[in-house]
């Protein structure tokens, strides 16, 4: 069972990279990033700081940071005044930050629907609850210890 579950992380990796991939490629479409998209969907409900899409996409301040940045200069998002925090100014869509997200998101359904007719009816769903699961277990893992000991390295 453990062979399993090595391929299975392999899989994952490989399709995570398959679909990063085909993220890049739909985003390009509108002249933007996969990371740039991120962004932009990540603040196209309410306006956030960066650290606070930082922490909702699992990535570095920085990063954020810098795509915002981009973001804004080719006119997809603003700054605007943070009354909570003068120091940390929250990021929002622009109408044409709006407009790109709507195309690419409309794109991705198409995209998606495709790929949802290649598997079997119920193989998306099956295949999250098992990821699910797998993730579950993951976080227990790493709550139980939060890294490898120096016996386990």
């Amino acid at each position: 069972m453990s062979d399993e579950i090595a391929l299975l992380t392999a899989d994952v990796f490989e399709t995570a990279g398959a679909l990063r991939r085909l993220g890049e490629r739909t985003a390009h479409t509108e002249g933007l990033t996969q990371a740039r998209w991120q962004v932009l969907s990540v603040v196209s409900e309410t306006p956030l700081t960066v650290p606070q899409a930082a922490r909702r996409l699992g990535v570095s301040r920085q990063n954020v940071q810098r795509v915002a940045n981009d973001l804004v200069t080719l006119k997809h998002a603003v700054y605007e005044t943070n009354p909570d925090h003068r120091g940390s100014p929250l990021l929002a869509l622009s109408a044409h930050g709006r407009e790109a997200l709507s195309k690419l998101t409309a794109r991705a359904e198409t995209v998606n629907s495709t790929l949802a007719q290649a598997l079997p009816q119920d193989g998306a769903a099956t295949a999250r609850a098992l990821l699910r699961q797998l993730l579950t277990e993951l976080d227990r893992l790493e709550g139980q210890d939060g890294r490898q000991s120096d016996s386990e390295s």
